[in-house]
């Protein structure tokens, strides 16, 4: 949200073999081995790092964003966890499923809450069944499709009690899914999946707002300071199941929004990790890092890309959509924006998941076919020239580096179309808001997978409604493919619905996709077991310092 590697072909084999033995399940109880030769180290086992900026959400059922979701990583933990790329048994300690591969039986091991509650299958049942009811406007519950009838409830159609999620009893958890997903066990390591302490919840509904003893957590570090818009503070958790093989003491989470100022924290010794995935480096120090060879570059299955609203004009009109896409020279981002070893993207599925997609759907900075198109959508807007388009606004959240492709992708659309485009930034909790409210024209956002598999890029434009959509956009067809792809047990044909899926989201473009990303960083020599996974995200509970 993980090597230090240079050239594209070693960057992508690397990260196809590591994401392709994500479909493998380890049933390892013992997530670590004792790195430290079962000696207590007499160095300091506190990190501090940057989140960059306030969390969304710290409630595992509305948090919806990268910066959210690495806290919740190490405060809570669901059924399963990722670990070298591979789900491993979590909360729960064993499993079974039955031969339709569609009721999935989970027993659970004895943990604790944060406040010393027993961990249950009842928490479970609650925590997905209140990200699914509709009255709490969970933008992941989604995410929760899967589960037979959730989707119904979702909407409406359905009540909570015919979820196909059920406490058979405190240990048991019977889950029975609409399809056989084989990525199910992957799903469950991600903090929508994750368990919410029911007694709390139901008796203080605002728990997850600040820290203190009504925020209960299970996982390997407890939240015990929140200062808003300031920083978090987390300390590991005694009473975790597996605390023996957490070493860290202490987590500082700082919420510095200027990569300058972060980096500059780091070389003074107040950081001991920089960059992504939880904060940021600014773009104009990578090639000097990457000099000194304290540069960590890893390829991520993640795009980044700018969002039309297509009910706002002119970004009703398809042509215009695609003229705005296809006058942006990607090439020159990645290479004097970015820095990051970026890979120019003209698709919305990571090359990771369709390796052919690291040449795309359209040319790259395709200028000619840009102005064919912006003449044809003028025409169909009933328009004779650019100057009779409404004012156009290109939104971002405050960031250096979006502020910098902002200006950037500016000068092309003014070079390239000759349309003046105007910028707009806020502060992450605002934009997002705006995002999800449709009160944008055109919109920064970029997409890290949740898990290993394309539909997860494909079907955040399933539903106009949909949570993370944001564009308005709905097509039947490409609706019905991802529908028919749950459905389909050859892995080939599932790839091919899934490959004419994207076609059409190519051929509408409701988004405007401008790169792959990488993760960049800088970290300490001495910190040690950190896991950054390929799909962009982090968890501190095997890190430590020699």
């Amino acid at each position: 949200m993980k090597k230090r590697l240079s050239l594209l072909f070693s960057l992508m084999l690397v990260l196809s073999l590591v994401l392709a033995a994500c479909g493998g399940f380890s049933k390892k109880d013992d997530a670590s081995d004792d790195k430290a030769g079962g000696k207590k180290s007499d160095v300091p086992q506190e990190l501090r790092v940057n989140i960059k900026t306030e969390p969304f959400s710290l409630h595992p059922g509305l948090a919806n964003d990268s910066v959210s979701g690495n806290v919740l990583r190490q405060t809570f933990e669901g059924l399963t966890t990722i670990k070298d790329g591979k789900p491993e048994l979590a909360a729960a300690e064993s499993y079974e499923v039955s031969d339709d591969l569609t009721t999935y039986t989970f027993k659970l091991r004895d943990a604790k809450w944060t406040n010393g509650d027993p961990v249950t299958a009842q928490d479970f049942e609650y925590a997905w069944k209140w990200a699914l009811d509709p009255k709490n406007e969970s933008q992941y519950a989604y995410q929760l499709y899967y589960i037979k009838n959730g989707q119904a409830y979702n909407e409406g159609k359905a009540k909570a009690e015919d979820v196909g999620v059920k406490a058979l009893d405190e240990k048991t958890l019977q889950v029975t899914l609409e399809a056989p997903t084989p990525y199910f066990l992957e799903l469950t390591a991600f903090y929508t999946y994750y368990p919410v302490n029911s007694k709390v919840a139901q008796q203080k509904p605002d728990w997850y707002k600040n820290a203190g003893p009504d925020y209960t957590s299970n996982g390997p570090f407890k939240m015990v300071t929140w200062e808003h818009n300031s920083k978090i503070v987390l300390e590991k958790n005694e009473s975790y199941w597996d605390a023996k093989n957490v070493k860290l003491e202490k987590i500082d989470m700082a919420m510095v929004n200027d990569t300058n100022t972060e980096l500059s924290m780091f070389n003074n010794g107040e950081l001991d990790w920089a960059g992504m995935p939880t904060g940021q480096l600014p773009t104009d120090s990578l090639p000097q890092l990457k000099k000194e060879g304290k540069l960590h570059v890893q390829p991520i299955a993640g795009t980044y890309w700018y969002k039309f609203n297509t009910e706002k004009p002119p970004f009703n009109n398809v042509n215009i959509r695609k003229a705005f896409t296809y006058a942006i020279d990607r090439k020159a981002i990645v290479e004097n924006v970015t820095k990051g070893e970026q890979i120019p993207a003209m698709a919305a599925v990571p090359p990771t998941m369709f390796p052919e997609n690291e040449k795309g759907y359209f040319k790259d900075n395709d200028v000619e076919k840009a102005k064919e198109y912006l003449q044809k959508g003028l025409q169909e807007l009933g328009l004779k020239d650019v100057k009779d388009l409404p004012p156009i606004t290109l939104s971002y959240n405050t960031d250096d580096a979006h502020a910098k492709i902002a200006q950037a992708i500016q000068d092309m659309w003014k070079k390239n179309l000759g349309i003046n485009v105007k910028l707009e930034n806020a502060e992450w909790n605002v934009y997002i808001d705006k995002l999800h409210s449709g009160d944008y024209q055109i919109g920064r956002m970029g997409w890290l997978g949740d898990f290993n598999d394309p539909i997860n890029f494909l079907e955040l434009y399933r539903d106009k409604e949909g949570g993370n959509n944001d564009t308005n956009w709905e097509n039947p067809k490409f609706k019905q493919l991802l529908i028919d792809s749950q459905k389909e047990a050859d892995p080939e044909k599932r790839k091919q619905m899934l490959k004419d899926a994207e076609q059409i989201l190519m051929d509408e473009l409701p988004i405007a996709p401008i790169y792959f990303y990488t993760n960049t960083w800088v970290q300490k020599d001495n910190l040690k077991g950190v896991e950054v996974s390929g799909l962009g995200d982090v968890q501190f509970k095997w890190a430590y310092f020699e």
